[in-house]
């Protein structure tokens, strides 16, 4: 069987790039080995998102009633349905018109040809967007029984009493957060100096902290050296220390998917780190592309749809507008942090002209009556007063990093920010603050 592309995975990447194509009037073959949706509807995002919103309706329900508690079985019944609903979004998006869902395992027979239980599919352009998994952490003794990836913690089927979280990255500090909110004793370690490297260090240093008076407890510039059914035991200034808890998570990251796709059969280059891209998309074999977690480049659901959309634009021939090199991304703790473009941190490090602003939640009159008034925001600009960044934490401060984002989209100025009216009373009035002369 043949047609105008074939898409291995249906992830956001794959899915969307899917139903864009078809709906430009291309024929789509898209593969998928497990559940339609990937990893983000199943086993990522999705789920933890929803984890998420619990978590802040429980504190919100504590602030007039300190008793309220988490009901389990309610909580995974939940999660069940949301995910069992957009599961079938997608199915349903897949059965649409120039589209042919094959469920299965893809592997490449040669550059052009997929082979799928025993079927071959064959096209001029294969889109690779298979994703990532949990990896663990390097040079650690690990008992496999004793530990859950946030795979397995989604399937937990009751609250434990304590949990230790070996890592303090998003998905770490997000876990971290939601079982803190559920009433676990929650204990994050993490190797780096400091959480959420990607974020500036002076809002992760303030996030941190803003958790650990929640009653979360860090252990930083500490080396897990053994897991095992005694506890966690890490190394700190040369010397060993061990906790333990009911659950421990592993959230050291992820490694792409590449295993069992047999692409040296396709000539494609690859690296422990991802399949190798340009910032196309392309792989080093005419016509076949890698999109989202497996290129290793940036590993967001949303990057993985705008990077499948820009494929598709090419293979379309339609121009493209997409600015890949803005991407915001956001860490849904609580309270949130969010950003786009470098932190400060490099900006000194590489010599970038800047200049920073910083506006704090305290002073926004609907952060206050919120109650939510601990947090900051930072707009960086460069010499010519384009905005060139934003990182935040506070309540919503994934959606006013989104605003920033996407001025930087047009290159807006600090001034031309400025002149922008914002509704009154709302969060969105800090982002009009930090700018305001």
């Amino acid at each position: 069987m043949k047609s105008d592309i074939i898409i291995i995975g249906s992830g956001p990447g794959g899915y969307q790039a899917a139903a864009y194509a078809a709906k430009n009037g291309l024929s789509v073959i898209i593969i998928e080995e497990r559940h339609a949706g990937g990893t983000c509807l199943n086993e990522g995002c999705i789920p933890t998102k929803t984890l998420c919103h619990e978590a802040e309706v429980l504190e919100t329900l504590r602030s007039a009633s300190p008793s309220a508690c988490i009901d389990y079985a309610r909580l995974n019944q939940r999660l069940e349905e949301v995910i069992s609903q957009l599961r079938s979004g997608v199915e349903q998006l897949m059965s649409m018109p120039g589209i042919t869902f094959v469920q299965g395992h893809a592997a490449f027979k040669d550059a052009h040809t997929i082979v799928v239980n025993g079927e071959e599919y064959t096209s001029d352009k294969i889109i690779i967007a298979t994703g990532s998994k949990p990896k663990m952490p390097p040079h650690c003794d690990i008992d496999a029984n004793v530990v859950s990836t946030s795979t397995e913690i989604l399937q937990l089927d009751h609250l434990p009493e304590s949990i230790v979280i070996v890592g303090a990255g998003v998905i770490g500090m997000e876990f971290a957060s939601i079982f803190n909110s559920f009433g676990s004793k929650v204990t994050v370690i993490e190797f780096l100096k400091e959480c959420l490297p990607s974020v500036d260090s002076d809002i992760a240093k303030r996030l941190r902290k803003t958790m650990e008076k929640r009653g979360i407890t860090f252990h930083m510039q500490s080396a897990v050296k053994r897991i095992n059914a005694e506890g966690v035991t890490f190394e700190r200034k040369g010397k060993e220390e061990t906790v333990s808890a009911e659950t421990v998570l592993v959230a050291t990251g992820r490694r792409p998917n590449t295993e069992g796709l047999c692409l040296e059969a396709a000539g494609v280059a690859y690296t422990p780190q991802g399949i190798t891209t340009d910032d196309d998309m392309h792989t080093n074999v005419e016509g076949i592309y890698a999109i989202g977690d497996v290129n290793g480049r940036q590993m967001l659901a949303h990057a993985a749809t705008m990077q499948g959309h820009k494929v598709v634009n090419e293979i379309l021939g339609k121009p493209s507008g997409i600015r890949l090199d803005i991407m915001p991304a956001a860490v849904f703790t609580r309270p949130e942090a969010a950003c786009v473009g470098p932190s400060e941190d490099y900006c000194k490090e590489n010599g970038i002209g800047y200049t920073c602003r910083k506006a704090f939640f305290r002073s926004n009159g609907k952060a206050v009556t919120m109650g939510e008034t601990d947090g900051m925001l930072k707009l960086l600009a460069d010499d010519n007063d384009k905005i060139i960044a934003c990182h935040c934490y506070g309540p919503h401060a994934a959606d006013i990093v989104q605003e920033i984002s996407a001025l930087m989209c047009r290159d807006t100025t600090v001034s031309q920010l400025a002149d922008m009216v914002h509704i009154h009373p709302t969060l969105g009035e800090i982002v009009h603050a930090v700018a305001y002369p």
